[in-house]
This record gives C-alpha cells, sequence and structure tokens, in this order.
C-alpha cells in the first residue's frame, strides 16, 4: 500500500504541528526548519492522545501516552478505511471534550490528518467547508489540497463510505 506521494510543488509545512482548536491539533512527521533544510517532528508527551495515519519508526510518542495507528494512502479509501477515518475523528473528538490535548498526524500534516481533524469537526456541527477553511488557516493553505479528500468531506464520510462498499 502506498501511503504518501511524492509531491515536490507542495511545501513542507512551517510548524511540526499546529492547534486547529483548542485541544486538537494537526501535525507532520517533517517540516521546514527556520534555519533552511527539513527537521523531523518528534512527539514526545506533548499531547495526551496521538493519532497516527502515516508511522515512521522514531517519531514518537514517548511510552505512556496513548497511541492509536491507522495507516491510509493519501488517496483513494476503501469502506473499511473510511470507517477507521470516522473512528478516529470520534475518538479525537471525545477526548478533546474530556480535555485532553490530541495531535492527528501525517506525513506533513495536510491531507490525512486534515480528513481526520475535519471529521471531528463536522460531527460537532461545524459544515464541511467551514471546516476545511479553519484547518487551512491554522495548519497552512496547502491543508486539504487532495481534492478528493475535500469531496469526501462535502459528500459526508458515512456516505462516502457506503458508496464505495456499493461498488465494490
Amino acid at each position: 500500500m502506498r501511503t504518501r506521494r511524492k509531491q515536490p510543488d507542495v511545501p513542507a509545512p512551517d510548524h511540526p504541528w499546529n492547534e486547529i482548536v483548542p485541544g486538537l491539533w494537526m501535525g507532520g512527521h517533517e517540516y521546514a526548519a527556520p534555519a533552511g533544510g527539513l527537521e523531523f517532528a518528534v512527539v514526545r508527551d506533548e499531547f495526551d492522545l496521538v493519532l497516527t495515519l502515516l508511522r515512521l519508526p522514531g517519531h514518537g510518542p514517548d511510552d505512556g501516552v496513548e497511541h492509536h495507528v491507522w495507516p491510509i494512502p493519501d488517496g483513494p479509501l476503501d469502506g473499511t478505511q473510511l470507517a477507521g477515518v470516522m473512528r478516529l475523528a470520534r475518538t479525537a473528538r471525545e477526548a478533546r471534550e474530556a480535555g485532553r490535548r490530541v495531535l492527528v498526524r501525517c506525513y506533513h500534516g495536510y491531507n490525512r490528518s486534515g480528513l481526520v481533524v475535519a471529521h471531528a469537526l463536522i460531527d460537532e456541527g461545524r459544515a464541511p467547508d467551514d471546516a476545511i477553511r479553519l484547518i487551512r488557516a491554522r495548519r497552512s493553505p496547502w491543508a486539504l489540497h487532495n481534492t478528493l479528500f475535500v469531496a469526501y468531506l462535502r459528500t459526508g464520510l458515512p456516505t462516502a463510505r457506503l458508496l464505495e462498499e456499493l461498488s465494490e
């Protein structure tokens, strides 16, 4: 399974992670260093819960930090993958409601993490386009540049899942 696309025209983010709404952060595994070049974003114990959509060795989190891993591609998702995204979004929302600090991360922290964070925000009552705008404003204009993921959000993940399962 391919989990990341090489896109040389997409810049690395300026920060390892950004807070989208209080307690809900979105990030990646590498970011642009202030002095130039790239640095690895390594999670220690800054968060109470880390949701990882692309796992790379040595990027944390520390032992004792709750960590869920659900690798998905930055491309078309099947029904099982969409169900996992919805499950992670619910986990993120419930943890945040309980006052926990949550990080959702993928490679750059743009698409896969954006899909989970946006779905969590939509579950809280935000309109899909409002959730997408908020994520782009807080993380990067490059966040959710995967047009398929934006279509999933606008359609609704439960509907997208059902349609995907019917087409199999």
